[in-house]
């Protein structure tokens, strides 16, 4: 058997656009529901949710029964670690490749030098140091695609997030460093580190946020972004961001839920948290 096919990357490297979904629930059998729903991609939270390397574990084998079930509908899992840099990072990147995933979503990369970091850890040698487990890793299926080692290099998407000031000084060659796939913007981060935290909307932050897709795409990689208002994904999207997180698991219960009590209660509840 081959490995398997990241057909994420491919479309981000053929230039479709790729619309995502943040599963912050950290819970497989939520994860299992919206995988079916049609998302091209589903982002699984190690940085700011609830998981570790077990419930991330979990959540991809529930994508994968939806996707055994769906076809072509299925979503394509993106894990974001909760840090990627230095030895803790190398070591945490390694257990999630190992567990299947194919692409991981990095936070708080600030120059090239820590996003050339984050692409060895993610590539066996000798591109990498990936460490050689794969005997034991769901990534191989414990060995039934022979030439896994040989293979995965290739199949793996690394996703770097510029999200400070200091990251979009350097996002030029960040962008550029050989083995990362793509750039996500972190508006929140980004916003804060700006001087203007809680506040995304600020025109400085918003320019900025265009500056920055713009330069990802000359540098001939994927821009990508979390926008939880419609006017705000539709502004990235037309600026050419091709993977975009247009909402929340949590986002869509919380406001859901109030929703449905409004039909009963009026004005039933407090104020649910802010999008951009």
């Amino acid at each position: 058997m081959q490995t398997p096919r990241n057909t994420f990357k491919q479309a981000m490297a053929e230039g479709r656009t790729q619309i995502g979904l943040w599963a912050a629930l950290a819970d497989a059998y939520s994860t299992e529901l919206i995988a079916g729903i049609g998302y091209d991609w589903l982002l699984l939270d190690g940085e700011h949710a609830p998981n570790d390397v077990r419930s991330v574990l979990a959540q991809l084998q529930a994508v994968a029964s939806a996707q055994q079930a769906l076809g072509d509908a299925r979503s394509h899992p993106v894990v974001r670690v909760p840090l990627g840099t230095g030895e803790a990072g190398t070591a945490i990147i390694k257990q999630y490749l190992d567990l299947g995933a194919q692409t991981i979503l990095v936070p708080m990369v600030d120059t090239p030098e820590q996003a050339a970091q984050v692409v060895a850890a993610a590539r066996y040698a000798p591109a990498g140091v990936r460490g050689m487990g794969n005997a034991l890793a769901r990534a191989s299926r414990w060995q039934a695609y022979p030439s896994y080692v040989h293979e995965a290099n290739e199949q793996v998407c690394v996703l770097v997030q510029a999200e400070t000031v200091t990251a979009m000084q350097h996002l030029d060659a960040i962008a550029a460093t050989p083995g990362v796939d793509g750039v996500f913007i972190g508006p929140a981060d980004l916003s804060a580190s700006m001087g203007h935290p809680g506040n995304p909307m600020h025109a400085d932050v918003q320019a900025a946020i265009e500056d920055g897709i713009a330069r990802i795409l000359k540098a001939g990689k994927a821009p990508g972004i979390l926008a939880t208002s419609e006017p705000q994904a539709r502004k990235w999207l037309a600026a050419g961001a091709r993977f975009v997180a247009v909402g929340a698991d949590t986002m869509l219960l919380d406001s859901g839920a109030r929703q449905l009590l409004a039909l009963y209660k009026g004005g039933a509840g407090v104020a649910g948290p802010s999008s951009y």
